[in-house]
């Protein structure tokens, strides 16, 4: 998460991180170091970010199925699809 929060600050930084650690960040190719606090500022926008993803995703995949289901396929016909 480190990383990504990193990336939303400057999308064009090379940066490794160790064990998630702030404290072991590693800054390649003359990217210019982000301060520890506003990468801890920017962590919580992208847990945010994150989770309405995977809700989205989700709810697109709701609406898919009952979309298939309204077509007339049975729960076992959307279900082969799934996989």
């Amino acid at each position: 998460m480190i990383v990504e929060a990193i990336l939303k600050i400057n999308p064009n930084a090379k940066v490794s991180v160790t064990n998630e650690n702030l404290n072991e960040i590693t800054w390649h190719n003359g990217t210019t170091p982000i301060s520890k606090s506003e990468i801890e500022a920017m962590i919580p926008v992208v847990k945010a970010e994150m989770e309405q993803a995977k809700l989205d995703k989700q709810q697109a995949e709701q609406s898919a199925i009952n979309k298939l289901k309204a077509l007339g396929l049975t729960d076992a016909e959307v279900e082969a699809f799934r996989k």
